[in-house]
């Protein structure tokens, strides 16, 4: 997939499958207007132009003059508009029909259909927005809970940005100094790699170190977390899951293997995006059907970042509650120990020969999905769990995706490197903080490959 022309007008249908109120198809490129000219016919008679009005209603026509759908023509001049070239927006009836009908006059005019995301490249590619800010657009989009959304305005506002540009021109300014240090050495020049010059470049490495410690609760917001609820028959996975969902969402009984499949649903912990997995009970299995069904409980509990262990907390531990936790202790992954049933215990204490107190697991936790006593704790601990020590400030700059975590990675590494060791050759230190500089428009988008580009937008909807 390659990117490199805006020279071609691009067409899309810019909202979701499916009928709706209103249905939209985007047109951008040095010839949305005459597109629009060619297939739209303003009920007053007006022309769409470059003038003042912006919003033009009437009808799109088809090469015979039968009309398509009546709309509302939005046009917007470069450099004012999402992708900083001209684009005029067909906002008609949200229905495919209608509007995969003026796509094609769209297209027969002389547009071709736009990539995924490549709305948003333009913008990128003529200045409308770096890339921290492209990459948000789709955070937005896609985010499942109010604070991830909140950190999605943050970096789309330029939170990010003006950190990491702040950055860069302390490292630029230092290489400037350096590299006027290797030019003219023997020139009568004030000190040029002065107390002043260290000073600022551990503070940059300081943001930097503050920088990647935020990027763990950043692609937690972003990607979420799997939480596998495992354990033996009848201890009330489903009704936890459920009551973690707030929602019935999973079929509840006191009959033995009622669940069979995986069921997964996202909730929010603490505005963390969770993805919760009911699974069947993990025991010896009675047919073929359950059996699939305990298999996949092994794979969720293999996927998960952390497993909910559930037990019967009325009653001590069994043999089969041994089992599963000695397995799920091989795996390696976090195991949380959920003593349910809590209400059945009638007042008596949990026997203090259960076996499941040892530190064997990140959290213990006792709980009655039934009647709720003890969710709330759950959701809390579970969400210290999940985000340590990060913050969830949503006005704090942070990065979020694996690329940002590995450039930043890069950049504070080199910055380090100089910091050890001051005294060696001025060219040394050029050579770093050159590497530095690079490390960190990958970021920005600068020194981005194209490649890393074609692997950001890709993951775009069409149309955005």
């Amino acid at each position: 997939m390659h990117y490199a022309s805006t020279e071609d007008t691009i067409t899309a249908i810019s909202t979701p499958p499916g009928e709706g109120g209103i249905g939209i198809v985007r047109v951008s490129g040095p010839d949305a207007f005459v597109i629009a000219r060619a297939i739209f016919v303003s009920s007053k008679g007006r022309t769409p132009d470059k003038g003042k009005q912006r919003v033009f209603h009437g009808h799109v026509h088809d090469a015979s003059g039968r009309t398509l759908d009546e709309i509302l023509l939005h046009v917007m001049p470069a450099p004012h508009s999402y992708t900083a070239e001209d684009v005029v927006e067909f906002n008609g009836h949200g229905g495919m029909v209608p509007l995969n009908a003026i796509l094609e006059e769209t297209l027969r005019h002389g547009a071709r259909l736009a990539r995924p995301g490549e709305f948003t490249l333009r913008a990128f590619l003529n200045g409308r927005m770096d890339l921290t800010r492209a990459e948000a657009v789709i955070d937005l989009i896609q985010a499942q809970t109010r604070r991830a959304l909140s950190a999605a305005n943050s970096v789309a506002e330029g939170a990010l940005s003006e950190t990491l540009y702040e950055l860069r021109e302390i490292l630029a300014d230092s290489l400037a100094r350096i590299e006027a240090a290797v030019d003219f050495p023997e020139d009568d020049l004030p000190e040029l790699i002065d107390h002043a010059l260290i000073q600022r470049l551990q503070d940059a490495n300081k943001q930097m170190k503050t920088l990647l410690e935020t990027a763990e609760t950043g692609i937690l917001l972003r990607e979420g977390v799997g939480l596998a609820i495992v354990g033996r028959p009848n201890v009330g996975k489903s009704s936890l899951f459920n009551a973690l969902l707030r929602d019935t969402r999973a079929i509840v009984s006191e009959e033995a293997g009622t669940t069979r499949d995986r069921i997964e649903e996202t909730a929010s912990l603490g505005g963390i995006p969770v993805r919760l997995m009911d699974t069947a009970g993990m025991r010896e299995a009675q047919n073929i059907v359950e059996a699939q069904g305990v298999q996949l409980a092994r794979d969720a509990a293999r996927q998960a970042r952390y497993i909910l262990f559930v037990v019967d907390g009325s009653a001590s531990e069994t043999d089969e509650d041994r089992r599963i936790a000695a397995e799920l202790r091989d795996l390696g992954t976090p195991v949380l120990l959920i003593r349910n049933k809590i209400d059945l215990r009638k007042g008596s204490p949990l026997p203090q020969e259960h076996g499941f107190t040892a530190p064997q697991f990140a959290l213990v936790c006792d709980v009655s999905a039934k009647t709720g006593e003890g969710l709330h704790r759950l959701e809390k601990e579970l969400s210290q769990l999940l985000i340590g020590s990060g913050s969830l400030e949503s006005h704090t700059p942070m990065l979020s995706r694996t690329h940002q975590r590995d450039s930043m990675r890069r950049a504070q590494a080199c910055v380090a490197r100089m910091l050890l060791d001051m005294h060696i050759s001025p060219e040394l230190l050029a050579l770093e903080l050159r590497e530095a500089l690079d490390a960190l428009g990958e970021i920005t988008g600068e020194t981005t490959s194209e490649s890393l580009l074609d692997r950001i937008f890709s993951a775009f909807c069409i149309g955005k």
